[in-house]
């Protein structure tokens, strides 16, 4: 690997305390960042310091630990702002995460906005939960759902062409594959959908902690994001929606802190993003995520993303050496995000993860809530090594001697 990237490995790996435990008597090999990060001591610190001294709830009450606690958590949300470029923090929306921002989407702008014989344009390498609410959507509204295809080497087969000839109303597809790595070319299919009238939607959970995201650069309309896979805790995440945009959506569910004024039969609600929040939010793990965003503006996206794609060219130089071994997706670093799903040949994924369990090296086996890919790739589950920037190349080389001696026991 190149020495040119700006990491310091051993400062950062310091400032994860689970990356020093041991799995079986062997030292962790963290290797499912796909599904969730782990957490620096500053996030740790950040959720417990809420705790300890300024436990309270938001926005309602005038005394001090309830104006403390109001503080930390709209910081979180001006921090968020900044960190993908938003113009301005109240365009961003607290969800429980990337499932949940969608679903809001789909509920406030979809009942409202589409109507039947309308079509959303998908595409076949999208995570369940950037197809299920269209799913449910569809059925109750009468849409159609079309599907950009995928190509072999794992890449959208000519989206273009499909927005132009389709004229959805909504394009909504992923930033990066959570199962081929693939980093789609937001900014230019944004610029496609909108010139031919459709609104764009952008599952980020597995952009944002891995690249430089900019929503206003990208040009698309929403960009839903989780916060456990960016370094932040679990039960938080966001939406980011263009303002216009916003205001004129309904909100998604009702309750208390929502609204301007309730009678008996009817209320009038705040503007956004307050009118998407009912109820008491998820405040620990909101000050949390700010705490994450923080940590991850100090080591610097560009930095990030730099170090992350020498360290898949290592990682491709590796695996592609063990004989049976087909990974899928993009085999260029430059067109993919830190997940490598594969297969060896002979090795049920799920018989592989446990033998690599053993040897303390943590990967995902199965479909990685992903099916439909998985059915166009001929394949019933694929193993997946997701990576992050505490994640070392040695680390490589024990995920690889692990193959070895999983492909000894199972004698293949």
């Amino acid at each position: 690997m190149s020495k040119s990237n700006s990491l310091d490995l051993k400062k950062i790996r310091a400032d994860f305390p689970i990356l020093h435990r041991k799995v079986h008597g062997k030292p962790l090999v963290y290797f499912d960042n796909a599904a969730t990060t782990q957490k620096p001591r500053s996030v740790i610190n950040a959720i417990s310091d809420y705790y300890e001294r300024y436990n309270a709830n938001v926005h309602r009450g005038i005394h001090l630990l309830a104006e403390e606690a109001t503080a930390a958590y709209e910081g979180s949300r001006g921090k968020l702002a900044k960190f993908i470029g938003a113009r301005n923090p109240a365009e961003i929306i607290f969800t429980r995460g990337t499932t949940e921002a969608i679903n809001l989407v789909a509920y406030s702008w979809g009942e409202k906005f589409l109507k039947e014989g309308d079509t959303i344009l998908l595409t076949l390498m999208e995570h369940h939960s950037n197809l299920v609410p269209w799913q449910f959507l569809a059925q109750r509204k009468k849409l159609n759902l079309e599907f950009v295809p995928v190509t072999a080497a794992g890449y959208l087969e000519d989206p273009e062409g499909a927005i132009r000839r389709l004229r959805p109303k909504l394009v909504s597809f992923v930033h990066v594959s959570n199962v081929l790595g693939t980093v789609n070319p937001v900014k230019n299919l944004a610029k496609v959908a909108h010139e031919a009238g459709a609104t764009v939607l952008v599952d980020g959970a597995q952009a944002v902690a891995h690249l430089p995201v900019d929503v206003a650069s990208l040009g698309c309309d929403f960009y839903a994001f989780s916060s456990h896979k960016m370094m932040g805790p679990t039960g938080t995440g966001g939406l980011w929606g263009r303002a216009e945009i916003l205001e004129r959506m309904p909100p998604f569910l009702g309750g208390g802190e929502m609204i301007k004024e309730v009678s008996l039969r009817e209320s009038s609600f705040k503007d956004a993003p307050y009118k998407f929040e009912a109820g008491t939010p998820s405040i620990a793990p909101v000050i949390g995520l700010g705490a994450a965003v923080d940590y991850l503006s100090s080591v610097g996206m560009e930095n990030i993303r730099h170090y992350e794609e020498e360290f898949l060219e290592y990682a491709f130089e590796k695996l592609a050496a063990v004989p049976g071994l087909t990974i899928y997706g993009p085999q260029n670093s430059e067109d993919r995000g830190g997940v490598i799903a594969f297969n060896v040949a002979g090795i049920h994924p799920h018989d592989l993860a446990t033998v690599l369990d053993q040897e303390g090296v943590a990967v995902r086996s199965g479909n990685h809530c992903a099916m439909p890919l998985h059915t166009h790739l001929k394949i019933n589950a694929s193993a997946r090594a997701s990576f992050a920037f505490y994640n070392t190349t040695s680390e490589i080389d024990v995920l690889v001697e692990a193959i070895g001696k999983a492909k000894k026991i199972l004698k293949v």
